[in-house]
């Protein structure tokens, strides 16, 4: 088994390899060119489109090496259409009630497939809780929410990629672990191979995206890579009846979902819309503080590791720690928040941001 997953990835990275440059060419022949502005870290206009390369070499290992199910298809067909709401975003630029619109579609997409959030484990009776007629809507709202939140966080060379390929490995322990306990489940273990041969197709794009990128995710990328990470989840991790299940997924999706959820309180407490785009994201707040653009994604793939290995750890103890872990997570988060700047209620110096956009 483990070989079969190995082969796997390394079929996932080969693809990824040699698709990504073919989609570079390709996206300056259809214009998807990312061109710089003040919100925006680059110089020259870049090529942007690059998660077609991730999202095919993905669907090609997957339809090569995977057993056909209905929530494989579903995935597949649900990734194909936020390839494409993306590759149109990337190319001609989308209204956002356009943009939504799809992602809702997108998003329904897997439920006929069988791809739905039935129940939730109460965290504080351990009892289930069935949604019935609110399994669909909250779906829909889990996956538009990683989507965009993982599209959020695209502002720097290989940052949103390798916090999804972190989230993705997370995933993929996550699912291994839970298909051991709970007797060698076959959703779980599919999941965790998923999830593998996702970080795979994301490691091999990383080699033209890292720090200095020759090609961006773009919306094409980021939003397939949220869309794909939070399928996975419903797939897998939320069908654990384990009390603390529910908090699991939210852990390892930690940095796009905090980040977001931060610029949401800080966007309020200053009375602006929230979707008006700012300059006090993590990655952004991290320069400020003196990093360089290198520095603050590794610093960010720090954090996102320490959030893995957190829900890794929710998954193996028993629940009274389980608690424990939270809260401390928790107290850890907002302190380190407020300390950075993202919550909007410090000031950190820019001097030096500038500069280290050279760096």
């Amino acid at each position: 088994m483990l070989t079969k997953v190995l082969v796997a990835a390394v079929l996932a990275v080969v693809f990824s390899l040699l698709l990504t440059p073919w989609v570079r060419r390709l996206a300056f022949k259809v214009k998807a060119i990312d061109r710089p502005d003040e919100r925006k870290v680059h110089k020259s206009p870049m090529p942007r489109m690059g998660g077609l390369a991730v999202f095919l070499s993905f669907a090609l290992t997957v339809i090569l090496l995977r057993p056909f199910s209905l929530p494989l298809a579903g995935l597949l067909v649900g990734g194909l259409l936020i390839v494409l709401l993306g590759i149109l975003d990337d190319i001609k630029g989308l209204p956002a009630k356009v943009k939504l619109g799809g992602q809702i579609l997108a998003a329904l997409a897997v439920v006929p497939f069988g791809i739905q959030v039935d129940f939730i484990t109460n965290p504080l009776t351990g009892g289930i809780i069935t949604l019935g007629i609110f399994a669909v809507p909250l779906t829909v709202f889990w996956i538009i929410s990683v989507t965009n939140a993982v599209n959020l966080i695209d502002g720097l060379d290989g940052l949103a990629g390798g916090t999804s390929m972190i989230a993705a490995l997370t995933v993929a322990a996550v699912a291994w672990k839970q298909g051991v306990i709970y007797g060698g489940s076959g959703v779980h273990f599919e999941v965790a191979v998923l999830a593998v041969i996702l970080a795979g197709a994301i490691l091999g794009f990383l080699r033209y995206n890292f720090y200095p990128a020759k090609i961006f995710l773009g919306d094409t990328g980021s939003m397939f890579l949220g869309y794909c990470l939070s399928v996975l989840a419903v797939m897998g991790l939320t069908k654990s009846a384990a009390a603390i299940s529910v908090f699991i997924p939210i852990v390892i999706l930690g940095i796009p979902l905090l980040d977001t959820f931060f610029a949401i309180v800080r966007r309020c407490c200053k009375h602006q819309p929230i979707f008006k785009p700012d300059k006090e994201h993590l990655h952004h707040r991290l320069m400020a503080l003196g990093f360089s653009h290198r520095q603050a994604v590794l610093v960010i793939y720090c954090i996102s590791a320490f959030m893995g290995g957190s829900a890794y750890l929710l998954n193996v103890v028993t629940t009274d720690q389980a608690v424990f872990v939270l809260a401390a997570l928790s107290l850890i988060v907002i302190v380190g928040a407020n300390k950075i700047g993202v919550t909007g209620t410090k000031k950190v110096p820019g001097a030096n941001a500038q500069r280290n956009l050279e760096l």
